[in-house]
């Protein structure tokens, strides 16, 4: 065991150097993405029990975090959340907000906050913003509005929202579990109520609302048109090319799957044009006959300069753009990748894409990158944008495909819509008995999972689609980081630090500090992992200089769930990035501002409600 925390006060012991070594390779690991985020945790895990000498963490502490109320209650609102999505209520919300709206774009950024932010009050905001992007985008082109001015402030009312509820995020169902915890330690401290801080969450949600409304949408550029070109917006014209087989051709005869291996794999078929008549993503069984012409995606080097192929002709430019522009039953589309999706991490192949999906890949758009020109065999990412084109009787089966958020409505969707009534009782039960206190939020969230099964609204098979697996193993990866640093005193040491920098300044001044600074830190790793290892040091620096733990607490909460300053350091920021065709900086001119005004508002908040 480790020595007594008020040995570990007093200066750095072996146990706190080797625990505070762990969290910064934690940082930098999520700060540079080596790997997928549940990855590192599971590798946090393993590190913390090998060095339990040090850290304290046995085996069986390493994976408690999967047994944690918290992790258990996240996994159980997800789902919960997911039911409620299948049945169309948040769509139906939405198109009503699109026929209030109409043309104003004042009106539309009123009823994109005023849907957005009470919604992601109750279901968890990066589902609600999933279900709604295509929705405001739709909104956005109807009204004949950017959707650029629209979806950042999609994003950031949802994340405002979140701060209504106990259940808004599955970073305060987190926070509160700490909390919880450290009451042992500090009296002051105590799991949440469900209703706990919506006073606060009030104001931040109006005060935020009217920044969005009134000057938010002024600083945010119109990246795409309304009705935009998907074409002119990935630069499609200088990736793609039509290659005509003459009848002598050696590929006549051959299969699709054949040519793309002929072709090699920075050539990807996109369509086989025959007699007038288009087949988009072809299957890899389809054979070429003379005369087919092949639309295909490639990188500039090629178009540039095409390699000969005998028997058949290259073209490239506007005929080639006119071509996919004129195919019938055919449409384009952004599909986003979902936090969820199976696809993160792994290697885009086309062929695998198109036989998977029946979706052609055009072109791609990274946050962290931009306009990608070599797509093939390049590692997805959350929030990767690629445009597909794809028969249109194959979006709404996209639209259900959990790998993905299409960025528009199929004009026919699929939702369980006689189920709506039963669900939405079934999330308000869960969240009356909890508000009531008759059962724990735990028990309460279950009980509602297994009454949407057998009420219909969900299938039993679809449970597990609905859990966002890598939030639940994040989750389950630094909960126990947290504990090694709140038993080896690593938590004091570093609250004992910051105190002597800040010591002398007001309680206040250093509660606003503290929000700073979770907000700077949620912005380079995950909203989820600076809670666990900011709250235990929030506190006790609280401790040390006679504040109140809990307005300190409250502080970092709010602060990790509220992250403006750019596109990864929150999921839904992520979501919304491709079909704005937003860039780094966008986040940070609409988002510095918003940190900042919600900082003194959080702040002034929490002095005035609890004190410090």
């Amino acid at each position: 065991m480790a020595a007594p925390l008020a040995q570990t006060q007093s200066g750095l012991t072996v146990d706190v150097v080797v625990v505070l070594a762990v969290v910064g390779f934690a940082v930098v690991l999520f700060l540079t993405e080596v790997m997928p985020v549940d990855v590192t945790a599971i590798l946090l895990m393993v590190v913390l029990a090998l060095l339990e000498p040090w850290t304290t963490i046995s085996p069986t502490d390493a994976i408690s975090g999967f047994a944690n109320e918290a992790t258990v209650t996240v996994l159980a609102m997800l789902i919960l959340s997911s039911g409620v999505s299948r049945t169309g209520v948040v769509q139906e919300l939405g198109r009503r907000m699109t026929d209030f709206a109409g043309t104003s774009l004042r009106r539309q950024l009123l009823a994109t906050v005023g849907i957005t932010s009470p919604l992601s009050g109750f279901l968890n905001n990066t589902p609600v913003v999933a279900l709604l992007v295509p929705v405001v985008t739709d909104l956005a082109n109807r009204g004949d509005t950017s959707p650029s001015k629209l979806l950042i402030p999609l994003s950031y009312a949802s994340q405002l929202g979140g701060m209504l509820t106990l259940v808004g995020t599955s970073t305060n169902i987190l926070a509160s579990d700490i909390s919880a915890r450290l009451g042992r330690r500090y009296p002051e401290l105590h799991r949440f109520s469900m209703f706990e801080f919506t006073q606060l969450g009030v104001v931040v949600v109006l005060v935020g609302g009217a920044y969005l409304l009134f000057v938010g949408h002024r600083l945010l550029p119109e990246r795409v048109p309304p009705n935009q070109d998907f074409l002119d917006t990935y630069d499609v014209g200088d990736y793609v090319a039509e290659l005509a087989l003459e009848s002598d051709s050696r590929f006549v005869g051959e299969s699709v799957e054949t040519v793309t291996d002929e072709l090699g794999a920075e050539i990807d078929i996109v369509e086989v044009v025959r007699d007038h008549t288009e087949t988009v993503a072809p299957r890899q069984a389809v054979t070429l006959r003379a005369g087919d012409s092949l639309v295909v995606r490639t990188n500039r080097a090629v178009v540039a300069e095409p390699p000969s192929f005998d028997g058949m002709d290259f073209v490239r430019g506007d005929p080639v753009i006119d071509t996919i522009e004129t195919t019938e039953r055919a449409t384009l589309a952004e599909l986003v990748v979902a936090i969820d999706s199976r696809l993160v991490g792994e290697r885009l192949s086309p062929e695998r894409f198109r036989d998977e999906y029946g979706a052609a890949v055009l072109g791609l758009r990274s946050p962290r990158e931009g306009l990608v020109e070599r797509i093939v065999g390049r590692r997805l990412q959350v929030g990767d944008t690629l445009l597909v084109e794809v028969p249109e009787e194959t979006v709404p089966r996209l639209s259900r495909e959990p790998d993905f958020i299409v960025a528009y409505e199929p004009p026919t969707p699929d939702y369980r819509t006689e189920k709506a009534p039963v669900a939405v009782a079934i999330l308000a039960g869960v969240v009356g008995l909890a508000t009531a206190e008759l059962l724990p939020l735990l028990i309460s969230a279950l009980g509602g999972v297994v009454a949407m099964v057998l009420t219909g609204v969900l299938e039993p098979n679809e449970l597990y689609d609905a859990v966002e697996w890598d939030v639940i193993f994040l989750l389950a990866g630094v909960i126990p980081l947290g504990i090694a640093l709140e038993r080896t005193g690593a938590a004091s040491v570093l609250a004992t630090g910051i105190v002597v920098q800040f010591g002398t300044l007001p309680p206040a001044v250093v509660l606003w500090l503290f929000y700073i600074m979770t907000g700077l830190i949620t912005e380079v790793i995950s909203n989820n992992a600076s809670v666990v290892l900011l709250i235990p040091v929030a506190a006790a620096s609280a401790a040390q200089i006679g504040a109140n733990p809990f307005a300190f607490v409250l502080a970092v909460t709010f602060a990790a769930s509220t992250a403006f300053l750019g596109p990864v350091g929150y999921q839904t920021n992520l979501f919304v990035y491709g079909p704005g065709g937003y860039r780094f900086g966008d986040y940070v001119r609409i988002g510095a501002p918003l940190q900042l005004l919600q900082s003194v508002v959080v702040t002034v908040g929490i002095v005035a409600l609890w004190g410090v």
